[in-house]
């Protein structure tokens, strides 16, 4: 279905999604971008749920999915020669506009080559400029347009650098209902109502499971052998995370008596599932919180990009619920500080502790309502704006 005022011509998008989440994003844009225009063409790079709505792929999306200050050194040569090809495509053969999602070391030179040849430039999810690296922000002026943020607090950065910027909020919010069928979920895998759970959320890349995953497996057999009622899921993002976990489990001493269930994917079901939840800090801290679960906090990094980052941030939170609170709702424990047993006391806290569960869950109801804007459509929105400039 048009919207009103919708326009009888093909836009033609440039785009760039650097990993799963950027895909999920660029899909809800490119369908909202879809009900102005008779026809969109996309083209870039793009994962499955954009290549689903037509979208050309030049590279795949998985070529940019590095993490880190250190470890994308490794593969500098590939990302610059990528980087380089979609900037002379481009060039030979402008958009409308291009769209660069997140990925912001990638995106914002290519961002800033593409406007300085007259082509209009969108970039949707703020780099964490406001907490680390703010000398960007001369860059990101130079690069961007018009900033597209998820968060609030974003949005008032930007307008004080004066950057054009809109807040759309975050897709997520307005995908997740407000009240998650916890029965429903549990149901499904096999949990019984009075069963308590614990959700294992260790990440969905590679070196991040490396890290943490043996950490969190530790941190639920310690639990458990504390609390023995206690079950657990963990929900692998991939098969390629699946199979590096059961690695780890064959691995661990007395692994075996702990009741946990490993899934394919599913980590929305595991987590409506759960009674609380030891996660990784990124973006599935803030889908745990907009599924009104208790939650721990944990992240470790290779330990040279750790002492750099660490020296660099300007703000005491790392985890999107503090961020978005602006003060510490949920424990973070980080590098050296995250063993098992911190881990574990941290995550029992909720089991003795109800009201502690309870206040949690107000204020994440309170914060999920803040960010339910009909995101995609104010993204395309504030796109078309642009083009009409």
């Amino acid at each position: 279905m048009k919207v009103p005022g919708s326009e009888a011509r093909t836009l033609r998008v440039g785009i760039l999604a650097g990993e799963a989440s950027g895909d999920i994003l660029g899909a809800g844009l490119i369908a909202a971008l879809k009900k102005r225009f008779s026809a969109v063409e996309v083209r870039g790079i793009a994962g499955p749920r954009m290549l689903a709505l037509g979208a050309e792929s030049l590279f795949p999306m998985d070529r940019l999915s590095v993490m880190g200050l250190v470890e994308p050194l490794k593969r500098l040569p590939e990302l610059l020669r990528i980087r380089r090809t979609l900037r002379e495509n481009f060039l030979a053969d402008p958009p409308d506009v291009f769209i660069g999602i997140d990925s912001p070391d990638f995106n914002l030179g290519l961002e800033e080559a593409l406007r300085s040849a007259g082509i209009p430039t969108v970039h949707y999810v703020s780099p964490s400029v406001w907490a680390w690296r703010q000398g960007r922000i001369k860059k990101i002026a130079r690069a961007v347009d018009h900033m597209l943020t998820l968060l609030p607090f974003e949005a008032d950065f930007y307008r004080e650098h004066q950057v054009p910027v809109t807040f759309v909020g975050h897709p997520l919010a307005d995908e997740i209902p407000l009240d998650v069928d916890v029965a429903a979920a549990r149901q499904a895998l096999g949990f019984a109502p009075e069963d308590e759970v614990v959700a294992l959320l260790p990440g969905s890349r590679g070196g991040e499971v490396r890290l943490l995953g043996p950490l969190f497996l530790q941190a639920a057999l310690w639990c458990s052998q504390r609390r023995p009622g206690l079950k657990f899921v963990l929900p692998a993002a991939s098969p390629d995370r699946k199979a590096q976990i059961e690695q780890q489990l064959s691995q661990l001493a007395g692994i075996e008596a702990l009741p946990l269930t490993v899934l394919d994917g599913n980590s929305q079901q595991a987590l409506a599932a759960a009674d609380a939840v030891l996660i990784a800090s990124g973006t599935a801290t803030l889908e745990t919180m907009l599924m009104n679960k208790p939650m721990v906090v944990a992240y470790k990094m290779a330990p040279l990009t750790y002492a750099i980052f660490s020296r660099m941030l300007h703000t005491p939170w790392v985890s999107l619920p503090n961020l978005l609170a602006q003060r510490e709702l949920v424990p973070e424990i980080l590098q050296d500080d995250a063993t098992p047993e911190a881990l574990g006391a941290a995550l029992l806290n909720y089991f003795d502790d109800p009201l502690l569960g309870d206040r949690l869950r107000r204020e994440f109801s309170e914060l999920h309502q803040q960010l339910r804007r009909d995101a995609s459509e104010k993204a395309a929105d504030a796109v078309c704006k642009l083009l009409h400039g």
